[in-house]
């Protein structure tokens, strides 16, 4: 069956010595990985540029249900980004943002609410000028695509559980948020990305909170681990 797909870029690696495997989240099949024969052989292939981390591509398959890897027939950029890939801060963060999604949607199926939410989330980090932030409330906003966002009916109480998922009114174990922390978790709920300029923390501050957010995800997803990625991350934006 030829179908086209639109398709957001999760992860590569290297197959036997000329090949490529492609791991991609598919608007309309969920996760599809490709595997691309011969693309290595030659640097002048152009068709290895179309796969760094995130790009948003139409591609072009002849698609069938039985088989792990599909073929490429044909592929263009569905977005051309002005600036994720040349910016070193943006390459930083996506290179994290891919790791963290590879990570976390391994058997998802179709879901367009959560891709519609992934390109749009690319789309504003790519013209935005402030984001050193971007990645926090991208992590938080996701959970809700993944069924754990967290229950703010009780957002006056001053603790928040990890393992619960909601405010609580006293701290049982270490899982918890409080104080400064709780304080920029309250305000990252209740933002969107274009008022993401309003919050302004440290690299400390930003570093803590996203292990925070790390343990949050660790606890409600099986299997997930702390991204490879995490290093490069914290260096770039130290």
């Amino acid at each position: 069956m030829i179908l086209s797909l639109n398709a957001i870029v999760l992860s590569k690696i290297k197959y036997n010595d000329n090949d490529l495997i492609v791991k991609c989240f598919t608007q309309q099949k969920g996760i599809v990985s490709y595997i691309l024969k011969g693309v290595l052989k030659s640097k002048k292939n152009k068709r290895i540029a179309f796969f760094q981390l995130l790009t948003q591509l139409d591609i072009e398959t002849d698609f069938k249900a039985n088989r792990s890897l599909q073929y490429v027939k044909d592929l263009k950029n569905h977005t051309l980004y002005s600036s994720i890939h040349q910016n070193v801060y943006k390459s930083a963060i996506a290179m994290f943002i891919s790791d963290v999604l590879a990570n976390a949607l391994k058997e998802e199926e179709q879901n367009e609410a959560l891709f519609s939410y992934i390109e749009a989330a690319l789309n504003w980090l790519d013209i935005s000028q402030d984001y050193s932030n971007f990645h926090l409330l991208f992590l938080l906003k996701l959970t809700k695509y993944l069924g754990f966002y967290p229950d703010t009916t009780h957002m006056d109480l001053s603790y928040f559980n990890l393992v619960e998922g909601a405010f609580d009114f006293n701290k049982t174990h270490e899982q918890f948020i409080l104080g400064e922390d709780l304080n920029l978790f309250k305000t990252l709920l209740g933002t969107n990305f274009d008022a993401l300029d309003a919050i302004k923390m440290s690299s400390n501050q930003r570093q803590r909170f996203l292990i925070i957010l790390l343990k949050y995800y660790e606890l409600h997803l099986i299997g997930f681990k702390k991204p490879k990625s995490l290093q490069i991350l914290n260096e770039v934006f130290n």
